[in-house]
């Protein structure tokens, strides 16, 4: 297939393209590199890979992507960052959500022609538009939901926005799913939990795992923001890249947002313990913006089991490791 990944030289995205070119497809990344960075992929050059620079709300870049079809679109590109999102909502909102209905403005163009109309529940096309079948996979987050409970989050649990991020994440989720509703474009909404591995920075826009590894390889204190007793559920990167691929390819998913955990949640301050093996101190903060904190996050990703066989393969323990011994190395 030639699919395309917005957002294709970030952490999770450069792992993405990594599993469908080793599937065997052409890949096409667009990357405005804010979050993402050319060192990422930079080893995909000698494949069937393509790497765009662009935005995904500038319409002239856009245009240059959709000048080829696709079979299936990753929509990964995104701002990603809670905190940040509070100091800067506006932003936030016109990548996550803005950024999004120009993805689905494609995806719609290219399925079905820029001049075709819809009589009742169908579509009249124009005969000579070329038009190709397209589905779009849309990379949502767990950060969109209430607090869990200890049977874990399914995707009927309440979500309550606590920050501009999450508002932003749930508009662009009720778009994209609007689009499969009223236009019978195949959209799935994906909403991984807390997702570490390798290729994550690990200075301060890193996450909890790349940052607390990192400091304790190089002798430095950790700091945990508040009390630490907040709780993740915490998905190896190897796990998450097959979850978002897999979406892409079943049918069995469109229409429908699906969670992807592990099922257990640790407490931040058990992290640092498990991490910094006693090598350094760990130290609490106060934190930046404490309204923003979901105390308790803990996936039930019985959905993703039922309708695309997928289930975590890498324990925490086993993740912390490979993600040690790649920032040793690097």
């Amino acid at each position: 297939m030639n699919i395309l990944v917005t957002g294709g030289a970030g952490f999770i995205g450069r792992w993405v393209v990594k599993r469908l070119l080793d599937n065997g497809h052409r890949v096409v990344a667009l990357d405005n590199l804010s979050n993402g960075q050319i060192e990422n992929i930079e080893e995909f050059n000698e494949r069937n890979f393509k790497f765009i620079k662009g935005d995904i709300k500038n319409e002239v870049d856009l245009g240059k992507v959709f000048e080829e079809k696709y079979d299936i679109i990753y929509h990964l590109g995104a701002s990603i960052n809670v905190q940040d999102s509070i100091d800067d909502p506006k932003t936030t909102f016109y990548n996550d959500t803005v950024g999004t209905f120009n993805i689905l403005e494609k995806a719609k163009n290219q399925m079905f022609g820029k001049n075709a109309k819809m009589e009742g529940e169908k579509w009249v096309l124009d005969s000579n538009e070329d038009t190709h079948p397209c589905k779009v996979v849309f990379m949502s987050t767990c950060m969109v939901y209430d607090v869990a409970s200890e049977d874990g989050i399914n995707e009927m649990h309440p979500t309550k926005p606590i920050s501009p991020y999450g508002g932003s994440k749930i508009a662009a989720e009720n778009i994209v799913l609007s689009y499969y509703n009223a236009y019978k474009l195949p959209t799935v909404v994906i909403r991984p939990f807390n997702t570490y591995g390798p290729f994550q920075k690990t200075g301060g826009e890193g996450g909890v795992v790349a940052i607390f590894i990192n400091n304790s390889i190089a002798g430095k204190d950790i700091n945990i923001y508040g009390s630490g007793e907040q709780t993740r559920d915490l998905l190896y990167v190897k796990d998450c890249a097959r979850f978002v691929v897999e979406s892409g390819y079943s049918d069995n998913v469109n229409g429908e947002i699906v969670n992807a955990g592990t099922g257990r949640d640790v407490s931040i301050n058990e992290l640092a313990e498990i991490i910094s093996n006693n090598r350094v101190n760990i130290n609490h903060v106060e934190h930046i913006h404490p309204q923003s904190e979901i105390m308790k996050l803990k996936c039930n990703y019985n959905k993703a089991k039922k309708l695309i066989s997928w289930e975590p393969e890498y324990s925490l323990e086993e993740g912390i490791k490979e993600t040690e011994g790649w920032i040793k190395n690097k």
